[in-house]
């Protein structure tokens, strides 16, 4: 029996999925690539689900598109299905998903990163992206969100060439958040998605669409539809739900001065 191509690991709230083809550095052949569609839409559909890290098994994050599928043709028949395209399926979870980067991301692997809300690397983590070297144009976001996070000249260096880009440098222009140690990967992407599953549940992907939906306008009708999603949302806070949660929250800035 083969070991299932992304694996499952569900409790307290967050799920931890685990791109598990580690012998073929976790490429996305067509059964990873209908997986994650299929688990991402049923933990959207999962009330209890409201955090996600996703990760790779083995020394890379994703090598990409599994070429050798490519070339023997047998990947032409899923280019036109719903699950074609794997960032999609990513940004279909309306809860934060937090990217960990334990090792490569390179081409099809980096854009899946990019579709992640945000990136934890390991220090061992590079990013590149060889889609001009592959001769394919990207599809699946790269083109146009790498620019959004790091500039468009870096960008454009980065895409061009297809060099790789280590993980410090990764931290330095802004596409991940700050790199750790190989073994503090998962435990402080683990403490990251505790501290989120500590807001209000209804409120986590509400304020994850306005960031998200704002970042996309200039900034005049930014503020404005915040406008809008406040007054919406804030009329049916309760000055009683208001109390509840004061306590919560000066207990927890108590514990963050100890600490």
């Amino acid at each position: 029996m083969t070991d299932p191509v992304l694996l499952v690991d569900k409790a307290d709230g967050l799920a931890v999925l685990t791109l598990n083809r580690p012998a073929r550095l976790n490429a996305l052949s067509l059964e990873l690539r209908q997986a994650l569609f299929e688990t991402f839409a049923a933990l959207e559909a999962d009330e209890q689900t409201r955090v996600v890290i996703l990760t790779g098994a083995g020394r890379a994050f994703s090598a990409g598109l599994d070429l050798e599928e490519l070339g023997s043709g047998a990947a032409i028949h899923g280019r036109k299905q719903p699950w074609a395209d794997t960032g999609a399926a990513v940004r279909s979870f309306s809860g934060p998903v937090i990217g960990a980067i334990n090792g490569a991301a390179v081409t099809g692997g980096f854009e899946i990163a990019l579709a992640c809300d945000m990136l934890i690397a390991s220090s061992n983590a590079r990013f590149a992206d060889t889609h001009g070297r592959v001769g394919l144009l990207a599809g699946w976001g790269l083109s146009q969100r790498l620019s959004r996070m790091i500039g468009l000249a870096r960008a454009k260096e980065l895409s061009l060439t297809g060099n790789f880009l280590d993980a410090a440098t990764a931290e330095r222009w802004g596409l991940v958040n700050r790199v750790v140690a190989p073994e503090a990967l998962l435990p402080s992407c683990r403490e990251l998605a505790t501290a989120m599953l500590g807001v209000a549940p209804e409120f986590l992907p509400r304020y994850k669409r306005v960031i998200d939906e704002g970042y996309h306008m200039n900034l005049a009708d930014a503020m404005a539809y915040e406008a809008r999603e406040s007054r919406a949302w804030n009329e049916h806070v309760s000055a009683a739900s208001l109390e509840a949660r004061r306590g919560a929250i000066m207990a927890r800035g108590k514990q963050q001065v100890s600490d």
